[in-house]
């Protein structure tokens, strides 16, 4: 096992939005220091951070000196080059590792990794690299299917539906970078995600698994726990370990289902790192995901995932969502969050808020009296 950092050491952080935000104030719960890397000035994470370095992921003497300043690095996105962590692994520890991020990068790679090397299913899918290969593919696979880039793609980017095959054309000359991947459209009863955190020991712990609701292609809510079958939240806590297992995982990761009418899981895609869905278990465990990452990140024992409270987690997107911002503030039973944003764009996270319930109160609540205090959502 890698010796554990101690009080007082730092954490580098490549990327400088919302989730490297909330991983550094986690980290200065636990004494730690972070340095954010990103190329964007003033960043959320950098408003919270002990030092930030503006650079491009490219720029090698400023990766060489983060380096040298900081005594591990993690990442915030997936998006990040992989050469930038492939520059910093011979001089510092990068946790996750390169070939993780290679992985969660590429969709292809992705779901050739869930059905082989995780043993987690995934809907039926083919690889796309020309009109003819399109063609094939929604000749084997039907229509309607989900034609997707296979990077970054987030928050409904990147994809179209195809519902006749007059639709692939125009769909394929929109989307890029190319090779793309179609989906066979799944049609799902609920969309499910799981979050497991696995440290440099091997040992690994999951969250309770949650269900989401999206609008406009962008998490809406994330009911904690899901209200499942019993039997459904294991087999997706079960597949969310096996994910983390299979990637030598040394962090947090989330990874997004499908639950079909009959109580199966088909796995969607994974995120390598904290997930939008985990933000409930700030205010509803003991330690919440980002604690959890920065525990896994610096060596430290993972700490119990269980809940203390039911949550409900609703996103605040653009004007709309800020527009809620002081009802929140005096709203019971409600913890909210900004994430120090300036710009109030349409379709922006700019924060998120929790309401918390009584444990074990949930699956019997009704919609309504779930989300009373979170304001429109």
């Amino acid at each position: 096992m890698t010796a554990a950092l101690r009080p007082g050491g730092t954490i580098g952080i490549l990327g400088g939005g919302q989730l490297g935000r909330m991983t550094a104030l986690a980290a200065a719960r636990l004494g730690y220091r972070c340095h954010v890397f990103a190329p964007e000035p003033d960043s959320p994470g950098m408003q919270v951070a002990a030092a930030a370095t503006v650079a491009p992921y490219d720029d090698g003497p400023a990766l060489e000196a983060f380096a040298a300043a900081v005594d591990v690095v993690t990442f915030e996105f997936e998006n990040v080059p992989a050469t930038t962590l492939e520059t910093l692994a011979p001089l510092v520890p990068c946790r996750p590792g390169v070939a993780a991020l290679r992985i969660c990068q590429d969709r292809i790679a992705e779901k050739g990794f869930l059905e082989g090397g995780a043993g987690v299913p995934v809907a039926p899918w083919r690889p796309v690299r020309s009109e003819a290969e399109l063609a094939g593919a929604i000749a084997a696979l039907g229509l309607p299917a989900v034609l997707k880039t296979t990077r970054l793609g987030y928050d409904g980017r990147g994809q179209a539906m195809l519902r006749r095959p007059g639709d692939a054309a125009a769909a394929w000359l929109r989307l890029a970078p190319k090779p793309l991947v179609l989906e066979a459209f799944v049609p799902f009863a609920a969309e499910l995600s799981a979050i497991a955190a696995r440290g440099t020991d091997g040992r690994a712990v999951v969250f309770d698994p949650v269900e989401n609701r999206h609008r406009d292609h962008i998490l809406d809510l994330s009911f904690a726990p899901a209200r499942v079958p019993p039997a459904v939240a294991a087999l997706a806590q079960r597949h969310a370990l096996r994910v983390a297992e299979s990637l030598d995982l040394v962090g947090v990761a989330a990874l997004e289902m499908f639950l079909l009418p009959d109580g199966s899981l088909l796995a969607n895609e994974i995120a390598p790192r904290p997930h939008n869905s985990g933000h409930w278990t700030i205010d509803a465990c003991l330690a919440g995901q980002f604690e959890q990452h920065v525990r896994a990140v610096a060596g430290l024992p993972l700490s119990d995932p269980a809940r203390h409270h039911d949550a409900v987690m609703a996103n605040l997107v653009g004007p709309e969502g800020l527009a809620r911002w002081d009802a929140l503030l005096s709203a019971p039973g409600v913890a909210p969050h900004l994430y120090g944003k300036v710009e109030a764009r349409p379709g922006r996270k700019l924060g998120h808020a929790t309401r918390l319930l009584p444990l074990g109160t949930l699956e019997t609540t009704t919609d309504t009296e779930a989300l009373a205090g979170l304001g429109g959502a």
